[in-house]
């Protein structure tokens, strides 16, 4: 995953096709490309970032053209599959430069007067050399929170799930409001439940493609279970020795899940 290119021997480069990174198919996560020379290389770039220093290396996102054929033994794969399979720092490196890659990717204009953008030269930011408008990248913060019920845990199947397993409830902020506001408004429009002593846990990126959830408890308020069968499939409360399939290690949502776990067995 983290490729060095010929010529320089302290940076490394995250390569993406599309919304897919260049792996090696034995999932060795540091390899080298002596293959492929650099200037070879650099005229199927499409677009490149850097992403920063590290421990002396300089480290670079960069797009391949849609054209390109992996090297042998190695294979373009969707970032989610890696998602609790590579260690956490590495995926959320690798996150990190899909999302500057996308932003890089959807910012080519000025959406104030259509011009060419270009990159700031100061900072990550994409300048209007016609009226000057500046943009960042683009980061859509969204609630994740976990309602408890002495024992029980409220889960949710989603309609976008992608495996058959239950989780905690999650949601986008919407303009004007808090976060605590957005916990309980999302949890009244998903399952028509009043939810009550929200506190603050934990964060964590979400790169797909622009996320940062902000992890919340909350205690159940009142309420029936009224499904919203548009992002729902299903809902109930789950009591700690029967839970559900439940998400993998690494992501928040388990986070939050092992947190209700290690609470209810110890009271």
């Amino acid at each position: 995953m983290l490729s060095k290119i010929d010529g320089d021997s302290t940076a490394y480069w995250l390569l993406f096709k599309g919304n897919k990174i260049l792996i090696s198919e034995d999932k060795v996560l540091e390899f080298t490309l002596p293959e492929i020379d650099y200037f070879k290389l650099s005229k199927k770039l499409v677009r490149s970032q850097l992403l920063g220093q590290m421990e002396g290396r300089s480290y670079y996102a960069a797009e391949l053209a849609p054209d390109i054929v992996a090297p042998e033994t190695m294979l373009f794969c969707n970032l989610y599959r890696l998602f609790g399979k590579i260690p956490d720092a590495l995926f959320f490196l690798a996150g990190k430069a899909y999302q500057i890659l996308h932003w890089d990717r959807t910012h080519q204009y000025c959406s104030q007067c259509g011009a060419r953008t270009e990159n700031k030269i100061d900072e990550r930011a994409k300048l209007c050399p016609a009226c000057g408008r500046v943009n960042y990248p683009r980061i859509s913060p969204a609630i994740i929170v976990a309602i408890t019920r002495e024992r029980e845990i409220l889960l949710a199947r989603g309609s976008r799930f992608q495996a058959d397993f239950y989780s905690v409830l999650a949601g986008f902020v919407e303009p004007g409001e808090t976060f605590e506001e957005c916990v309980k408004r999302e949890v009244r429009e998903e399952v028509g439940l009043e939810v009550k002593n929200i506190r603050y846990f934990g964060s964590q990126p979400w790169p797909f493609p622009d996320s940062l959830m902000v992890g919340f408890t909350a205690e159940y308020a009142g309420g029936d279970i009224k499904i919203d069968e548009n992002e729902i499939l299903n809902a109930g409360w789950f009591d700690v020795d029967q839970l559900p399939l439940i998400p993998g290690t690494g992501s928040i949502a388990r986070s939050l899940i092992d947190w209700f776990i290690e609470l209810a067995k110890n009271e």
